[in-house]
């Protein structure tokens, strides 16, 4: 990809020239959406060259055929897919008699905005066709930030040296596929299509499941601004129904069609209501105009900005980048609706098939935290405690008791059809358990425990009672037959994190039951009860946790990632050459196990999570030892290396993993952003600057800071939202300062210090 195409800008995401080649890339990072919806930054006109086009509705799926090698005893039925959906953005443009194509004619002074901190998305260029006409063309688009079924596009035509007429298809057009489909499957069927008045409407329904989504839109026509009455005729073909304009235009008038949509599906209104209600909120959207709708989507982004900004001075690349990665966040989860999550690539590709992973609880969680009303991160929890009985089957399937969280999902089966990630990676167990602790550790809401943290908590840790194995001439349990984080070794033996994060949630839990016991002693014995909870399980848990056995080297002084790691060739990243880079697009799956080489944070996965519980001597002789070992591979990886290195001091590295956990997109590090955007692991990119530069963290109730200023920056602040209070923290050169903006006085330490903080009148 050509990186000169993207310009650097604190607030914007500008595309300044069109290279077809690379449309895709652009696509995926000119994706807008709202939390109820998504789009790709697809073109409206015709355009036949490299295009992915996506639309996509939460928590509309599908249960794709699985393709696998051959069957095994525990494979799913099925892969889930959020689907293509509608396509309601398409404008077929037509000069007199002649269709324009936007891969078919010469594009000059192209430039593509996303505005971030309006939440819009415009272009302007010219083109000159085959005739050599040449016509300015600028659009506008959003979805509306407000109201969360509306979307909404206004799209000016000038022919700068000709006239003639000019036809304005604005559609909805179901005909479409997704491109990951397993055995080119169509996925959906028609239910209904028309109008009613003024308005267009089409309802699809999913081939298996019955999801129903129906969408309607109806336009404006402007000359120059002025509006004008023009009687449409009506298109309506095979899942495609449209408005069709003619309106002669003279050189140098501007021919403006605004379109509104709307959007909505069967999870949200009764499928004999669903025409009605989309049609009800199109016509009021409609008759509050376009600049309404903006201004109102705009205050609300505005909000957003109030409390979730983080400010660079001195780095406008580092700048842009975080900015882009929190709007990416707030557009995929909003988090009012406990029965959606957050997939690794949004509303912006379908690679991943829109499923939740691992990634929520690992990485999501932290930023919900500390950016939004409690009640959004403990919807996060709530998606999983619904999820209890599937994943209590999901532990069936393997022949074992409790509760094995699916590594991949969208109703709590798994749908993941990989054998060393569908049986093998069960560390995700972990991450589930971590999220209950991260949760109530940073919120201080001890009840969630009782109400739903100790179900999942005894059913995770029944499962690691049933994985491990006891090794009767070691004397010691161990867990076989695993994969790691590090997904670069397959069927490996005693990897310590999953040893570790095991054996840590077998403490949790115990240490929830006795907090259960003294703190809510009238339902200590319904808790009992209602779990069957035996004292022989919890004496089994405490011997296990006496007796878990974990890998190491006493020579180096490091935690081995696995058994027998050390047998492999002793080399470094600098080994590999550059040609060779990244490994999972040059190399065969058996070199890459054979290799020493890691995927992403594996034991120091364990010690970001468990940091609290080692010292940094630990920490930095397993950083220094596993750091010029792993690839980053994976889009998860940076964000954790650079925390730890913030912690260990050392800025520089932490700067440069802070900046390719951040602009992975931006510049496709990966070469992969044609798929889509790796929303998940975006958030860590709020991370490394809050927990990694702020040094932020929550220690027996109380923020904890340690901040540090990266050597490229002058100054910079954050906000986080903090058991109902506000605190900015500025950082500069020479100083910190934080500020209590809301709420009630607060002690923090700051560099060990206690701080007692009270609001500024």
């Amino acid at each position: 990809m050509n990186k000169d195409y993207v310009l650097l800008d604190p607030w914007h995401i500008i595309q300044d020239g069109f290279n077809s080649k690379d449309n895709r890339i652009y696509e995926s990072q000119m994706s807008i959406g709202n939390g109820f919806m998504g789009i790709r930054g697809n073109l409206e006109e015709t355009f036949s060259g490299n295009s992915l086009q996506g639309t996509y509705v939460a928590g509309v799926y599908y249960p794709d055929k699985t393709r696998v090698g051959w069957w095994k005893n525990g494979y799913p039925e099925y892969f889930a897919k959020v689907l293509n959906s509608i396509n309601f953005i398409g404008i077929k443009v037509f000069l007199g008699n002649q269709e324009l194509d936007l891969d078919k004619v010469t594009i000059k002074d192209f430039r593509r905005d996303l505005n971030m901190k309006e939440g819009t998305l415009t272009r302007t260029s010219t083109i000159i066709d085959s005739n050599g006409r040449e016509t300015k063309i600028e659009s506008l688009r959003f979805l509306s930030k407000k109201r969360k079924e509306i979307a909404c596009i206004k799209y000016s035509i000038t022919p700068l040296n000709y006239h003639d007429t000019i036809t304005l298809i604005p559609y909805l057009d179901g005909n479409i596929v997704n491109e990951d489909s397993n055995y080119d499957e169509t996925f959906w069927d028609e239910v209904n299509k028309g109008f009613i008045e003024d308005s267009a409407y089409l309802t699809l329904k999913t081939k298996k499941l019955d999801f129903h989504v129906t969408s309607a839109t109806s336009f404006k026509l402007l000359k120059n601004k002025t509006e004008i009455n023009t009687t449409p005729s009506t298109l309506i073909e095979d899942k495609y129904v449209a408005h069709k304009l003619n309106i002669y235009v003279s050189q140098g008038e501007t021919l403006t069609l605004e379109k509104y949509v709307s959007l909505s599906s069967s999870r949200y209104y009764p499928k004999d209501d669903l025409v009605n209600n989309v049609v009800r909120s199109l016509k009021s959207a409609k008759n509050d105009g376009f600049d309404l709708l903006l201004d109102e989507h705009v205050s609300g982004w505005n909000k957003s900005w109030e409390s979730n900004d983080i400010f660079i001075d001195g780095d406008v690349k580092a700048q842009q980048s975080i900015r882009f990665n929190i709007f990416q966040l707030h557009q995929t989860y909003t988090g009012e609706d406990s029965r959606l999550n957050i997939s690794p690539k949004g509303f912006t590709g379908e690679k991943y098939g829109g499923s939740t992973y691992w990634d929520t609880e690992a990485y999501c969680l932290p930023f919900y935290l500390g950016t939004s009303a409690a009640q959004i991160s403990k919807n996060l929890l709530i998606y999983r405690y619904n999820q209890l009985g599937k994943a209590k089957e999901n532990a069936v399937k393997l022949g074992l008791k409790g509760a094995l969280y699916p590594m991949v999902t969208m109703n709590g089966e798994e749908c993941h059809n990989e054998w060393e990630i569908t049986f093998e990676e069960i560390h995700r167990n972990g991450a589930i358990a971590y999220a209950i602790y991260n949760y109530v550790n940073y919120t201080g809401d001890h009840k969630h425990l009782l109400d739903f943290g100790i179900d999942v908590l005894v059913e995770i840790s029944r499962f690691w009672e049933g994985r491990v194995i006891y090794n009767k001439n070691k004397n010691c349990y161990m867990i076989l037959g695993v994969t790691g984080p590090n997904e670069y070794e397959n069927n490996v033996n005693n990897n310590w994190y999953t040893n570790r994060i095991a054996s840590w949630t077998l403490e949790y839990t115990l240490q929830t039951l006795e907090f259960i016991k003294n703190s809510f002693s009238e339902s200590y014995e319904d808790v009992l009860n209602r779990l069957a909870i035996k004292d022989s399980e919890t004496i089994k848990w405490m011997d296990i946790i006496k007796k878990m056995y974990y890998p190491k080297d006493d020579n180096l002084g490091i935690f081995l990632q696995q058994d027998g790691y050390l047998d492999k060739e002793d080399l470094l990243i600098k080994d590999i050459p550059k040609e060779d880079l990244p490994l999972n697009q040059t190399w065969s799956w058996d070199r890459i196990l054979r290799s020493p080489f890691i995927k992403q944070a594996d034991v120091l996965q364990g010690l970001y999570f468990l940091g609290h519980l080692y010292d940094l001597e630990t920490k930095r002789k397993n950083f220094y030892f596993y750091e010029p070992r792993t690839l980053h591979e994976s889009s998860l990886s940076p964000c954790v290396h650079s925390i730890l290195a913030s912690e260990l001091g050392d800025k520089e590295k932490a700067y440069d993993m802070y900046l390719r956990t951040a602009r992975l997109d931006l510049d496709n590090l990966n070469n992969d952003t044609d798929d889509g955007l790796h929303i998940t692991s975006m958030t860590g990119t709020w991370m490394s600057i809050v927990q990694g530069f702020g040094g932020m963290r929550i220690i027996d109730g109380t923020p904890s800071f340690k901040p540090f200023i990266p050597d490229q920056w002058i100054k910079y602040s954050f906000r986080v939202l903090f058991r109902e209070r506000v605190l900015n923290i500025e950082v500069s050169k020479d100083k910190v300062l934080v500020t209590l903006e809301k709420g009630d006085p607060l002690t923090i330490l700051l560099y060990d210090s206690e701080i007692k903080l009270t609001k500024q009148h």
